[in-house]
């Protein structure tokens, strides 16, 4: 069997998730024997090839019009979607946004902070438009496999990698699927 192709895509979130993946450490090595990194955070490629990959992974929520977008593609283009990190699977901290509409957001943190002077909200074509509210990626596209956590553990990440590898969809639970630092 040939190697099996795998993109990610970071939209609203920390780096946590991506940073988790790298703590897979020497694991990393083994794994590379199998997958193919398409376009990744990690090597700065920024879309999923036009021909898909096996396997795309979804790290952050959706709060702008471009991760929306980028939400899409990933699906359209991936055999196995995977939502990896809380912000992926329900939004996570991004949605305290949720609580106020979005042109407060902006004016609050353009025009309104305490280390703000003539301050203005930029418009330019080049600038997302905020959606209505942050969401997990499953609210906007079909996932298959969810990863939650902040960040998930290296250990999960592996799990479900070395399952798609044998051919087996994960099931997380157990050892596998816990919060912490504790056992």
């Amino acid at each position: 069997m040939g190697k099996i192709t795998v993109a990610s895509q970071w939209l609203e979130a920390c780096a946590g998730c991506h940073m988790s993946f790298l703590d897979i450490d020497e694991r990393i090595v083994e794994l590379l024997k199998h997958v193919e990194l398409s376009a990744t955070p990690i090597t700065d490629l920024k879309h999923p090839p036009e021909e898909g990959v096996t396997v795309g992974i979804l790290t952050g929520g959706i709060g702008n019009e471009e991760e929306l977008k980028e939400a899409k593609l990933m699906r359209e283009r991936s055999e196995i979607l995977i939502a990896m990190g809380d912000c992926a699977v329900m939004g996570g901290i991004c949605t305290m946004r949720n609580f106020f509409d979005k042109e407060e957001v902006l004016r609050r943190g353009y025009i309104e902070t305490e280390s703000t002077v003539d301050g203005e909200i930029p418009e330019h074509e080049d600038l997302t438009p905020l959606t209505d509210k942050v969401t997990g990626v499953g609210d906007v596209v079909p996932v298959d496999i969810y990863i939650p956590g902040c960040p998930p553990s290296a250990d999960a990440i592996w799990y479900v990698l070395t399952e798609l590898l044998e051919g087996r969809m994960p099931k997380l639970e157990g050892k596998v699927l816990k919060y912490g630092m504790d056992g």
